[in-house]
């Protein structure tokens, strides 16, 4: 199992969004230096917490002082964006990483986002599809272009001038295009499905319970036979949070405490994926009331912590529970103690996924 991360990121309002980028920063360089293989960066426009406006600027500021580490659009929200922007963005992007960027993409949840960039009314999951229709056509034909659809169309036609490369848009360093992957939220995602018949691989939620994250390999399966290619393990990525600390009393009261980063995040995404009708991903059981869902109950739902011991019993059970995946994405939480945040990190490498890839291989061995 291989080891990335994954941030939207989610800062308390009211912290300097000069001091949460370069916290965002330095978390990536840290994960470069410790091996970390990929991480991703989430973006939205309308929210005090959510302070990565543009995953791909964000992504170009850390190109030229990361070494190793593939970054991601975790991810680009399609609706909110013209396609010709993101085919030329990302095109430019992808040169300057040449082959470590992969290209996160989603209709976008943020409802304020969709508000402001007016589709708030509009079916996002159809513009979703128009629009990345758009990107790889772009991609994958000559100038002049001539597209058409029903909410862009795209032409050079009338101001081509081949000679001087007028009316061109670039393709990607990565052919035919970067690796493209999408978040996956909804039990049982249909999403998934769609997009693994296309050849794109899926990311599932850290806020998700297990027994619906669950439901994503199965989708995916469905989806790989369509697209009629076999269904690997290995390119489902999983994001989960976690804290590890050397005693258990600090993982505990970091993770746990009201006024800490874990309770904080889902105090945050917790609210607002109640308000706006996805309170069944914290359900056991559809009929459970909405009022049942605590912010105390997610965090013990969904964040494992602990000392590197039990962090490795507890990714083994989650394993255990939702099947073989190949890559775990550490989520990433605002650093309310840098030391303590830095020191997960470090434990997670040194601690905690060597015991974890040495019991998977054991088991493997063994059946």
């Amino acid at each position: 199992m291989k080891l990335g991360f994954f941030t939207m990121p989610i800062h308390p309002p009211g912290r300097s969004l000069t001091e949460t980028l370069q916290e965002d920063r330095e978390l990536t360089l840290l994960a470069d230096r410790l091996g970390f293989v990929e991480g991703f960066f989430g973006e939205h426009v309308t929210d005090a917490a959510e302070t990565i406006t543009s995953s791909l600027i964000f992504i170009a500021w850390l190109l030229r002082e990361t070494k190793t580490i593939r970054l991601g659009t975790g991810t680009i929200n399609l609706p909110n964006h013209h396609p010709a922007a993101v085919a030329a963005e990302v095109a430019m992007v992808d040169h300057m990483a040449q082959g470590r960027l992969i290209m996160g993409i989603s209709p976008g949840g943020l409802l304020s986002d969709a508000e402001v960039f007016g589709n708030l009314d509009e079916d996002r999951n159809a513009m979703f599809v128009e629009a990345i229709d758009h990107i790889l056509g772009i991609w994958s034909s000559s100038p002049p272009y001539q597209r058409t659809g029903k909410y862009w169309n795209i032409s050079t036609a009338r101001t081509y001038i081949p000679e001087l490369g007028q009316g061109v848009i670039h393709k990607p360093y990565q052919k035919p295009h970067p690796p493209i992957v999408v978040t996956a939220v909804a039990p049982f995602s249909k999403g998934v499905t769609a997009a693994a018949a296309r050849g794109w691989d899926p990311i599932s939620a850290n806020f998700l319970l297990p027994q619906w994250v669950k439901t994503h390999w199965a989708s995916y399966v469905e989806g790989c036979a369509k697209g009629g290619r076999v269904a690997d393990p290995a390119n489902w990525r999983v994001a989960k949070s976690i804290f590890v600390a050397d005693d258990m009393a600090t993982a505990r009261r970091y993770a746990t405490d009201p006024d800490g980063p874990y309770y904080f995040y889902y105090k945050s995404l917790g609210t607002k994926l109640i308000r706006n009708g996805r309170s069944n991903l914290f359900k056991r059981d559809p009929s459970q009331p909405d009022e049942s869902i605590t912010i105390e109950g997610l965090v013990n739902d969904l964040v494992i912590y602990g000392t590197p011991d039990k962090v490795v019993d507890d990714l083994l059970a989650f394993r255990e529970q939702i099947g073989d995946f190949g890559t775990l994405l550490y989520a990433g939480h605002d650093w309310a103690d840098p030391a303590l945040a830095r020191r997960s990190m470090e434990l997670m490498v040194e601690k905690v996924m060597p015991e974890v890839n040495r019991a998977i291989a054991a088991s493997s061995s063994a059946a």
